[in-house]
């Protein structure tokens, strides 16, 4: 069956899902979006996700058709008109079309769409057995340069590091920023845990704000773990008792190897299956998530 997409005010069929070859997002990437889950017949944070959104547009100064009350109900309406109470969604808002020229401001009106779909990033295995992982040479992307906390459709940075994951033969690639310190992965957050202290990067190591990740802290802490957000290197995730990755598209999943170190025991560890047992609850609870209506 066709999907329906949200498309600039109305609902199309894919297959006529189409913007302008002269838009600024497809010419030079000029433009957010946001990856979001559905669990249950609610949209999973949703509100954290288009208050990030709206942050991103700010930044690059393009002033969507949309205000955030209407961008909700884009969302929730796209899982509603495809009959989804499960799902993955991507919501875009792309500069608009404008000439060859690099110059944003020949950009008029910028353009918004919402695809609701089914997403699966790693096989199941993955999920119960750990995931490997390895460091790459293509350092995080310098905050003052292109700033990671907004969430571009620019991902190069991020395609360059699982290209040469791809060529190390693991399924994902870890980034260090420009001073050697641990940032995230190609498309998760990274967190280690030793003697049962939980610590995951901070903002300014280049780390994407990662709603997962939030959710994942604001969790533990109620659990009564300690949870830190502090610099750390590959030596102690190489050291590491658990480590794990978060992400809207992968939710929590174990990593057991890194640079082809066994971390810990090898297997996932007590700690992630007590955090993955308390996040699959709480995303099943109506305060996790905005209705479908």
């Amino acid at each position: 069956m066709s999907l329906k997409i949200y498309l600039d005010g109305k609902f199309v069929p894919e297959e006529e899902a189409r913007i302008s070859v002269f838009d600024h997002g497809i010419l030079y990437g000029d433009g957010v979006f946001e990856g979001i889950r559905a669990y249950n017949g609610r949209v999973f944070k949703l509100k954290e996700h288009i208050d990030r959104l709206y942050d991103g547009l700010h930044a690059l100064m393009i002033t969507p058709a949309e205000s955030k009350e209407e961008m909700i109900k884009v969302v929730t309406e796209t899982c509603k008109v495809n009959n989804f109470s499960d799902c993955y969604i991507r919501l875009v808002v792309t500069r608009g079309v404008g000439d060859l020229g690099l110059n944003p401001v020949k950009c008029k009106k910028s353009s918004t769409f919402c695809i609701a779909a089914q997403i699966a990033i790693y096989p199941r295995e993955v999920y119960e057995n750990g995931l490997e992982m390895a460091t790459v040479p293509t350092r995080r992307n310098h905050n003052e340069s292109c700033n990671v906390r907004v969430k571009s459709l620019n991902y190069l940075n991020n395609i360059y590091a699982r290209i040469e994951a791809n060529l190390i033969g693991v399924p994902e690639a870890v980034f260090l920023n420009s001073e050697g310190y641990v940032s995230e992965a190609t498309a998760d957050n990274i967190f280690i845990i030793k003697n049962g202290v939980i610590t995951t990067p901070p903002l300014s190591v280049g780390t994407l704000g990662g709603i997962s990740r939030q959710t994942v802290i604001d969790l533990a802490r109620a659990k009564g773990y300690e949870v830190k957000e502090a610099l750390f290197t590959r030596y102690d995730v190489y050291t590491a008792d658990e480590c794990f990755v978060t992400g809207t598209a992968a939710e929590l999943v174990p990593a057991v190897k890194y640079d082809a170190r066994v971390i810990g025991t090898g297997k996932p560890g007590p700690i992630f299956n007590d955090l993955l047992a308390t996040f699959k609850e709480y995303a099943q609870k109506p305060e996790a998530g905005e209705p479908i209506l």
